[in-house]
């Protein structure tokens, strides 16, 4: 863009500018959805067939788990391309949006697995059978490691998205789940206690339960047009006041455009003297907006003597 523009990186606060750096990076969350999706499917294959064969719920219960991952990775992969469509005249916004959906989606769909687990798994208490031990902590140690190969690949992108962090929390959960798994297979092949594989199972779905109850939460916030978590309005403003010529600012707006982008819309009483320089008291604003995470702003001036009659602006 402009000088102006160039300088910004250098005095950036450490955060980083999240809407410069993600073009690139495509390319390779593109690879690691990908590699993500095609491993998990495979395992689920596996696993669910030997949950068949063994009896075992947790196995089971862990493929459910993978397959509800296979879906959340395929349709961030899908909210990720997406939002590389170009806006229309039907959506001015492009689709960027489905990345909010997606998330909720996830999160639902982690809901509904966990209630057949916990169904399953209290029946199971009352009617234990047996497990082949042995069987279960071999397959379930090979899902170790495919989780958390794939968890690896979202773990430096994790805080830059929902969905990416959706997905690295799918991923280091269910690696957690199968080192449980694991456990259970050894302590059912050396004592014969069956009844170890449903606490497993009841284990994991209260694990699944904590870390997705926030995501749902933090989607339906965006969803819903409120503030993004990490967003501070009082910091904002301020920072938009601390600009040259601007007297007050009100009727502010802070929403999500996607899971990555946040927009903001503003009321700005500008001092009489300034108003022929809005146009570089609006660079200025957008600049100082970049450092907070919004990329897209939308200012509406007012001169200092005229009073907003609108009610939002009381």
């Amino acid at each position: 863009m402009s000088a102006g523009h160039d300088h910004s990186h250098s005095h950036s606060h450490g955060h980083g500018h999240h809407h410069h750096d993600h073009a690139p990076k495509l390319d390779h969350l593109n690879s690691a959805f990908i590699w993500g999706i095609v491993l998990n499917s495979v395992f689920v294959v596996v696993e669910a067939i030997t949950g068949f064969i063994t009896h075992s719920l947790s196995l089971l219960t862990d493929a459910g788990h993978n397959l509800s991952d296979v879906a959340s990775l395929a349709l961030a992969l899908l909210a990720f391309k997406l939002t590389k469509v170009s806006a229309n005249s039907k959506y001015t916004y492009g689709y960027k949006r489905s990345t909010i959906i997606v998330s909720f989606f996830n999160a639902v769909i982690l809901f509904v697995a966990v209630g057949f687990i916990i169904y399953e798994a209290v029946m199971r208490f009352m009617t234990p059978e047996t497990v082949s031990g042995g069987t279960m902590a071999w397959v379930a140690f090979i899902g170790i490691g495919i989780n958390a190969f794939t968890a690896w690949l979202f773990v430096k992108d994790k805080d830059t998205d929902l969905n990416i962090k959706g997905a690295y929390l799918h991923m280091a959960v269910d690696a957690i789940v199968s080192f449980g798994v694991v456990v259970s297979g050894l302590i059912i092949y050396f004592t014969k206690l069956y009844w170890i594989d449903s606490v497993v199972s009841l284990i994991i779905g209260f694990v699944i339960l904590r870390g997705t109850w926030s995501l749902l939460i933090a989607s339906l916030r965006l969803e819903m047009d409120g503030v993004p978590a990490e967003m501070d309005l009082d910091k904002i403003k301020a920072e938009l006041k601390k600009a040259k010529g601007v007297v007050d600012v009100h009727h502010m707006h802070v929403w999500a455009l996607s899971t990555t982008e946040n927009a903001l819309t503003a009321h700005l009483v500008i001092s009489p003297e300034s108003m022929a320089d809005f146009d570089n008291i609006k660079h200025d604003l957008r600049h100082r907006l970049e450092h907070l995470d919004i990329s897209h702003s939308t200012f509406e001036p007012e001169f200092s003597e005229e009073e907003c009659k609108q009610p939002e602006c009381l």
